[in-house]
Parts: C-alpha cells; structure tokens; sequence
C-alpha cells in the first residue's frame, strides 16, 4: 500500500522539521519559531502550487482553515502541558491520542474497512507510538489532572488537523494547506506583534514568555528539546542561524503535510493518522546522528515496531 509507505515518510519528515524547529527555539522563542516557519512554509507552497495545483473551492477553503485553527491549539496546549511535565509520560499521551482520535473517526464515521492484518498492525503501530515517544527520565514523576488534560486536548487538535484536512476534496491539491499556512502565520504573528508591544511597554515581561519548545505550524512539536528559561542576550550570528533554521523547519514541514496530503489521497484516514504519529522518530534519530544523542532501549523497540507496522500495513 503506497499510502502506508508515504505515511512513514510523512513522519519522518515531520520529525526532521521538529528537530530544525526545536534547534531554532534554543535561538529564539517559540512563537517567533512558530511564526517564521508558517511564513516560510507558506512561501514553499504557493511556490509549489503552479506546479501541483488545485481547486478553489469553498468548502476546501473552509476546512483548511478549521485546520489552522486547530493547529494553533494544539501548539498552545502542547506548550501548556510540557510546562507543566512530566514529559516522558504527557508526550506520548499526546502523539497515541493524535492517533486514535482520527483513526476512530476514519473507522467508525467514515466507516473506513480493514483486514484482521491491518488491525494488527494499527495495535503494533499505537505501541510504536507510545515507545518512540516515551522520554526516559531519572525519576517517574505523577502527572498532574490537568496536564493530562491539556495533552489530550493537543492531540485531540492534531487529530482535528488530520480530519479537516482528510475532508477536503481531491481536486483540491494544495489548497487545504495554503488557507492552513495562512491561517498560521496570521495567529503567529498576531501574538508576535501583541508580544512585542507588551514587552516594550514593559519589559519585564520577557522571561514570562521564555517558554522555548521547538514548534511547527501544524501542531507538532519537538517534545525533548526544552531549554531553560533563563533570559540571555544572542549574537546577532546566533540569531540568523535562529532564523536559518525556522524557515529551514518551515519549508520541510510544508513539504511533510504534501507528503501527509497525498498519503490521505490514496489511502485511509485510519491508517496515515496512526503512521505520521510516529514523528518522533524523525527527531530522535537526527538528534542521536546531529548531536549525538542517545537512543534509549525503549525507544528502538518503537522504531523497530515502526517498521513493522508500516510493513504490516503495506501488506494489508
């Protein structure tokens, strides 16, 4: 099934954006991240589009919107829950509901079939999800109801991303993400602009808004690049390079929505929704080969269960 082989792609891209976004907020904050890359995604697409195309309508209009909207919540509680931690148990609550959420809808209202092999592999692949995810810590720390709360919600907001953007039109190509961008940047740079009054009229403001977590426009997030929140005075070479790497975020996670988009077009809801969640992935492995991170145990189990379920789904 090519739709599962794109799938797996899709999150390994949409890792790899993760990865430049998380690398861009130890520059500069997150929303600013946030912000840079949806103007830089956006650029991509419109770039892309005489070349890929697609119709106009109204309705498509309508739902790449509601996907934009639901992108900027799911940033905002994803943001919220980390902050409050732990992340080792709130980042894969986050990624398995992104995934059940759609798949349910895919399932049971869109009324999506699958053989008893494709359903083995959704288990294998949710499992996948919660061990790529997972983030070792020196001590397991109880997590608070309502950080439980706010990862629930930011996955229910990436599945809503997922939905709105399956319910558009084939004819519609690129469409759905251009309003989705665009919808994007505007929240961003609305909360830039606001920010930046805010901390000009008083500017010990700054270190309130220090939450620096790496961030892509559609919900996504780097889960284990937190920084302090210390506030420090970058060279201006540290913030081009911030910059850099936001557009550089930007423009490959416009490119893994396509690659989301396409997997959508040829295949199940139920199954692209549970592949892209495994976007940790992407990130994990760059960080152990860019800063040599370790991979945890429990986190290659998740990767060679990834495989597994992508295979299983191919076959299916």
């Amino acid at each position: 099934m090519i739709s599962a082989v794109l799938g797996v792609v899709g999150a390994v891209v949409f890792g790899a954006a993760d990865f430049l976004g998380g690398l861009a907020a130890k520059r500069l904050r997150s929303i600013t991240v946030t912000a840079i890359a949806a103007a830089a995604g956006l650029a991509g697409l419109v770039i892309a589009y005489p070349f890929l195309g697609g119709a106009w309508t109204a309705a498509d209009v309508a739902w790449g919107a509601l996907s934009g909207v639901f992108g900027v919540i799911a940033i905002v509680l994803l943001y919220a829950c980390l902050a409050i931690g732990p992340m080792s148990i709130l980042s894969p609550l986050t990624a398995v509901v992104s995934a059940i959420a759609p798949m349910l809808w895919g399932l049971l209202v869109k009324g999506e079939q699958l053989s008893g092999f494709g359903y083995a592999g959704l288990l294998v692949a949710l499992a996948a999800v919660v061990l790529v995810g997972f983030i070792p810590g020196d001590a397991v720390v109880r997590p608070s109801l309502r950080g439980i709360v706010m990862a629930i919600g930011s996955g229910l907001a990436i599945g809503g991303f997922m939905v709105s953007i399956d319910q558009t039109g084939d004819e519609s190509g690129l469409v759905p993400l251009i309003v989705n961008r665009a919808v994007n940047g505007t929240i961003a740079w609305t909360v830039v602009a606001v920010l930046a009054i805010l901390i000009a009229r008083r500017r010990r403001i700054a270190p309130a808004i220090e939450l620096r977590v790496g961030a892509t426009p559609t919900g996504h997030a780097d889960l284990e690049q937190a920084v302090d929140r210390a506030p420090r005075v970058l060279s201006a070479d540290a913030v081009r390079t911030g910059i850099l790497l936001a557009v550089s975020c930007g423009v490959v996670d416009a490119a893994a929505n396509t690659v989301m988009l396409i997997a959508l077009r040829l295949g199940d809801l139920s199954v692209v929704s549970v592949l892209t969640a495994m976007y940790p992935a992407g990130t994990i492995i760059l960080a152990a080969i860019v800063l040599r991170e370790r991979i945890a145990a429990v986190q290659w189990v998740g990767l060679a269960l990834a495989l597994a379920a992508g295979a299983m789904f191919a076959l299916a």
